[in-house]
């Protein structure tokens, strides 16, 4: 592992469960967003439903 690896990892393992379940849903929550934001420039023709529709459907079958 490289240097700058062991330090973010270091770090995660000092917060509290709290804290990596915030920072877990705003990486989501971000994710999400530039899913959405891609969708846009990809089919600027979709109405704002269509976007969210399609972006719910992505996140439901999405694997780790």
């Amino acid at each position: 592992m490289k240097k700058n690896e062991e330090i973010v990892v270091n770090r995660f393992k000092g917060f509290s469960p709290e804290k990596k379940l915030d920072l877990s849903m705003q990486l989501y929550h971000s994710a999400k967003e530039l899913k959405r934001a891609a969708l846009k420039q990809f089919h600027p023709d979709w109405d704002d439903e269509k976007i969210n529709e399609e972006v719910r459907r992505v996140f439901l079958h999405a694997r780790t």
